[in-house]
């Protein structure tokens, strides 16, 4: 199979890359590098796939780029790339979100159109849930996005469905929940507190520690997006990947240290606009559609996080 992967020099790309790669895929991997958080850190995460074979990297903002170059003979696109995070949402980053997340998607899917219809995997977000009057949410549920960030990630869906429903594209749009482990973006809670655990900096707090979350480990996201691409669903389908691992922020804090064996300490700082209460996800429909169901455990993943910030700080 030939993939290509938008965003690939980030988080959950560069591990999906490798996942593709190492069982014999052809992988085109597009990146812009942009400035959320340190470029050089990302080209760290293309590493393992440079060192390799099988893969090209190409460095291009989907945004002006000619996509429809990047997709010749490609089989399935897995699109990763995006403006993450909720707080930079606001105001003057709009834009940006705006650009990465919506104008980027549809330029990309009307591109897929045009080199005949290779399947799209979208990675979409729990945020699209906000604040939900239920949990655990179900991909039935009515979308309430609490942030800017979680508006274009839904907007983004929405194109999906309309591509499939107007043009038969087969759209596949993945709900990720909170994902964890090795190479996470340094603006993430678990990333904090790992560093936090290992220089005796403090964690800082938003919010009074009461909000939930459900963290899915990086390498159950890869395996959603490869069952979702082998999948023979409808398209349009939205998936959730939610993995099982509820927890307070305030309980994740001490299951940090615990693992570290060390006691986190906390700055506490105002709740920040944007951030939902709670995420918490169901995965019927993953299971029943893609055979898929998050295998990682919380502890389990959280240790393997922190190897990966001990092995940084090594080298």
């Amino acid at each position: 199979m030939r993939a290509l992967v938008t965003g690939v020099a980030g988080f959950v790309g560069s591990h999906l890359a490798e996942a593709l790669v190492a069982r014999g895929d052809t992988v085109i991997g597009v990146d812009c590098f942009t400035e959320y958080y340190d470029p050089a850190a990302k080209h760290r995460n293309l590493a393992v796939l440079e060192a390799g074979s099988g893969f090209t990297l190409i460095e291009a903002d989907l945004r002006v780029a000619h996509v429809e170059q990047l997709l010749d003979a490609v089989d399935v696109v897995f699109h990763q790339a995006a403006q993450p995070g909720v707080r930079m949402s606001w105001a003057r980053g709009f834009a940006d979100y705006v650009g990465h997340n919506v104008l980027a998607t549809q330029r990309l899917l009307e591109a897929a159109l045009a080199k005949g219809t290779p399947k799209v995997v979208y990675a979409s977000s729990s945020s699209v849930y906000g604040n939900a009057p239920r949990y655990p949410t179900t991909e039935d549920d009515l979308p309430r996005p609490h942030s800017p960030y979680g508006v274009t990630k839904l907007a983004a869906e929405h194109l999906c469905a309309l591509y499939a429903a107007n043009w038969s594209l087969p759209t596949v749009s993945l709900r990720y929940f909170t994902v964890f482990g090795p190479r996470q973006r340094p603006d993430m809670s678990v990333h904090r507190l790992c560093e936090a655990a290992l220089t005796g900096e403090a964690f800082p707090r938003f919010g009074d520690g009461t909000q939930v979350r459900e963290l899915t480990y990086v390498s159950d996201i890869v395996a959603g997006n490869l069952a979702a691409a082998a999948a023979d669903v409808e398209p349009g389908t939205v998936v959730n990947l939610s993995g099982g691992a509820e927890i307070r922020l305030d309980d994740l804090v001490s299951l940090v240290g615990e693992v570290a064996g060390v006691e986190i300490a906390v700055d506490r700082r105002p709740a920040q606009a944007g951030d939902a209460s709670r995420n918490a996800g169901a995965v019927d429909r993953a299971v029943a559609l893609l055979g898929w169901e998050p295998t990682v455990p919380l502890r389990a993943g959280i240790a393997a996080q922190l190897d990966w910030h001990r092995q940084r700080a090594r080298e």
